[in-house]
């Protein structure tokens, strides 16, 4: 079953650059840094395999029981390596320890990965004290990656939201002027493995350390829409923080929906649907630091435009209310609200419900 489900399908998309999925693209960022000659460290519950059956970075023998690191043995006299740490159900303290490691050893990435994404919750103490505000406490850069799987798939309240609001208001991001890099910490919702790719890259080539925070895929590791080919991997590529429509006639349109995450194939598949040919989707691929210019350069191709934030979270969740004063205050434009209501929990219990109301 491994090697048709994994093996096999990983050697087509290689050969025909076609399809390449989420844990593909994930394995060829991993794979790409350990032959710049960094490290990667990935700890979590169960991220050998992947919660979802998805990684698989490490194999075992059946009837050994030995372990094998593909990654490991790239290439000969390899002195890099990837390391995973199916951890303990101790967030905090795992999350303590990968924190340290990160400051320690700055040319290994370091990754933890919820088995959901309000799996973060035990450990809220050690993001708030240290790993958001460290830099600005005590000038100690960390590059820690939290993957934290986040969506609305019908499962119920929990285990579905990574309180995507929580982590955009513990940022220092400005409401009323244009971010730089020099924020305390990155939030990214992206919606490709080709984006995901390099923006896992991008924690190690550049020549600073900032965390990391990421709405990590559930429903879109397996989707056939949620793939990417060989090309937007190689030279001359790069992370996008914003990517426009180029699907449809600007002077056509007449609205504007700017979305994050998984939520975008939502919205453009029931455009297909509907056969409209009027509305342009923007997807906002990070949200802090906020994208202010290259947003401002896509919502100028539809002036005359409707424009609206679209988010599957509820009202009172979510991007909104980060988003919002950002593109009024900064960008001049005014946003009109397409999502669910306020709700206190992060999803009702009900999966037909829930799939209603997307």
């Amino acid at each position: 079953t491994l090697n048709r489900a994994h093996i096999n399908k990983r050697a087509k998309m290689m050969s025909t650059g076609e399809g390449i999925d989420w844990a593909m693209g994930e394995a060829l960022a991993f794979g790409s840094l350990l032959l710049q000659g960094y490290n990667v460290r990935l700890s979590g519950e169960d991220v050998s395999r992947g919660t979802f059956s998805n990684r698989h970075v490490t194999m075992y023998d059946q009837n050994t029981g030995a372990p094998y690191t593909a990654l490991n043995h790239l290439q000969s006299g390899q002195t890099t390596k990837v390391e995973a740490i199916d951890s303990l159900l101790s967030e905090e303290g795992v999350i303590g320890f990968e924190y340290g490691y990160s400051l320690e050893d700055p040319n290994s990435l370091v990754l933890w990965e919820a088995q959901f994404g309000d799996f973060f919750n035990p450990a809220q103490v050690i993001f708030d004290q240290f790993v958001v505000s460290g830099e600005a406490k005590w000038v100690l850069q960390s590059g820690l990656v939290s993957l934290l799987p986040h969506g609305y798939d019908g499962n119920g309240p929990d285990h579905t939201s990574a309180r995507l609001e929580r982590w955009l208001q513990l940022s220092d991001s400005k409401e009323c002027t244009a971010d730089t890099d020099d924020v305390n910490v990155q939030v990214a919702n992206c919606t490709t493995p080709a984006q995901y790719f390099h923006l896992l890259r991008r924690q190690m080539v550049r020549p600073f350390r900032k965390p990391l925070v990421l709405m990590a895929p559930k429903a879109l590791l397996r989707s056939p829409d949620a793939v990417s080919t060989i090309a937007e991997f190689g030279p001359g590529t790069t992370f996008q923080r914003v990517i426009g429509d180029s699907t449809v006639d600007n002077n056509e349109v007449k609205r504007v929906l700017i979305c994050s995450g998984k939520h975008y194939y939502t919205l453009r598949n029931k455009r297909d649907e509907l056969k409209d040919t009027t509305t342009a989707i923007i997807r906002i691929e990070e949200l802090c630091p906020f994208p202010s210019s290259e947003l401002q350069k896509e919502l100028n191709k539809y002036a005359d435009a409707e424009k609206f934030w679209a988010q599957e979270e509820s009202r009172n969740s979510g991007a909104w209310s980060f988003v919002n004063p950002r593109v009024k205050n900064i960008l001049g434009h005014e946003l009109k609200y397409a999502g669910r209501k306020e709700c206190a929990a992060a999803a009702v219990g009900i999966s037909k419900t829930t799939r209603s109301r997307s």
